[in-house]
């Protein structure tokens, strides 16, 4: 439902509400965001809130810290549990300067300025995204709470009651869910979310993490989104479907193709295979994340498509084959713990450039990549993802289509972030070089 801030006033005043959460997401997805009472709101939503960036991953310098958060009233929502005994409602900010204009360092505008580039086109970007994440018993230790796999669904699973609160919680904030699932590994769930338009679809996934560990926290359990929690199971994935759409009609779809793919399906398709190792470090932009990119646990490693292989990194999915709506294209290699506003720009950046360049798209491999050997992989030029942070840094800082897509300052910042990070791991001293070393060196 379209929201105004004529409507947002009247249903806190009709709910109830005395606090109102004005909610941003720094360049690496966190949620950051401050407070206010009832009686600020008319003015914040007239002029903004001021606040101090310099303190904030990847926003301002001291020197040029003033900024101001504008709520955007369609994302207002009133968070569906009472907190210390009141009723909270949140709002999505933009972040601007002083002065109105928008600030270079949002995440937020980041992907609104790509999605621009759709504008005089007609043309609107859809993504549902599959969000997966563990339940631990505790946040210090990865203890699961079953050892169910793929759709189980035990009746007194612990797990089960968690998820099924949170996705009561995700629809009575209007947030719809196609379904939810265990997933492989022990303890792994996946709620599904209804495909939205991109700028909704990254709002929507921030409040769905925000729900997520919430609820579970209400249940005295700990959920996360690291890509690879536990050593020897599948790692948690973020497969993201998509599809340009022009009113009702979907731009990815042609019924006279074998596959049902438009030309233009097929040109964004070869812009992912062509781009993606570039932009692999905001899809995956943790250490973590390449503990989860290796083959043998479903992870999508190979720079292919198919449409029946999972082996694959993009997939067309065959659920309705022959359906206009469902027909788009799945890249199945982000994980959970990305920023989505910046996952969403560079997929649609990468897409893009596959129309306007007009690539074109290699055959499909329907055969099992994980199998092949190193021969009749070269042979079909399978190329492979970045298999560290540090890789993915450097096919990044390369980039010239990222640099374009995240802006200067975004893309600066996040390479220096990951070159700290990446530091900070290489010098670390593991448990497993202490097992393996000290008893032999």
């Amino acid at each position: 439902m379209t929201k105004t801030r004529e409507d947002v006033l009247r249903i806190i005043d009709e709910a109830g509400i005395r606090y109102i959460r004005l909610c941003f997401t720094d360049i690496l997805g966190k949620i950051k965001g401050m407070s206010i009472a009832r009686s600020e709101i008319e003015q914040v939503l007239d002029e903004g809130q001021g606040f101090d960036g310099s303190s904030v991953e990847g926003f301002a310098r001291i020197e040029e810290s003033d900024l101001m958060a504008v709520p955007d009233p369609l994302t207002f929502r009133i968070i569906p549990w009472e907190i210390s005994g009141e009723k909270v409602a949140m709002l999505f900010c933009d972040i601007t300067h002083p002065d109105g204009t928008p600030y270079e360092g949002d995440p937020r505008w980041v992907l609104k300025r790509n999605l621009a580039r759709l504008q005089d086109k007609g043309w609107t970007f859809y993504v549902g995204p599959e969000i997966e994440y563990f339940y631990f018993e505790n946040q210090n230790k990865p203890l699961p709470l079953d050892q169910d796999g793929y759709f189980d669904y035990g009746s007194v699973d612990i797990g089960a009651e968690v998820r099924k609160a949170a996705v009561n919680a995700l629809e009575a904030i209007d947030i719809s869910v196609e379904c939810s699932h265990h997933e492989v590994a022990p303890s792994q769930h996946e709620i599904d979310l209804k495909y939205q338009e991109a700028l909704v679809m990254a709002d929507f996934a921030q409040v769905y993490r925000f729900v997520i560990k919430q609820v579970a926290m209400h249940h005295k359990i700990y959920a996360t989104f690291m890509p690879k929690p536990v050593f020897g199971i599948n790692g948690s994935g973020m497969h993201c479907h998509m599809s340009l759409f022009k009113g009702e009609r979907n731009l990815f779809f042609d019924a006279s193709d074998e596959y049902n793919l438009s030309t233009m399906a097929r040109q964004f398709t070869a812009g992912l295979l062509r781009h993606v190792q570039e932009i692999t470090l905001v899809l995956n932009q943790w250490v973590n994340s390449y503990k989860r990119l290796v083959p043998g646990y479903e992870a999508p490693v190979y720079v292919s498509w198919g449409r029946r292989n999972r082996s694959s990194m993009v997939r067309v999915p065959m659920y309705r084959t022959g359906k206009e709506r469902a027909t788009r294209i799945e890249l199945r290699s982000p994980d959970p713990a990305a920023n989505p506003y910046l996952t969403f720009a560079c997929m649609l950046a990468a897409g893009m450039k596959g129309i306007e360049d007009k690539y074109e798209l290699c055959p499909p491999i329907e055969e099992n990549i994980y199998t092949m050997s190193e021969e009749r992989k070269a042979g079909l030029n399978i190329d492979t993802l970045p298999n560290s942070l540090e890789n993915a840094v450097r096919k990044l800082e390369a980039s010239s289509l990222a640099r374009e897509a995240l802006g200067d300052h975004v893309f600066n910042k996040l390479l220096e972030n990951k070159k700290i990070e990446w530091d900070s791991y290489r010098m670390h001293v593991s448990h497993y070089e202490q097992d393996k070393y000290l008893p032999m060196l």
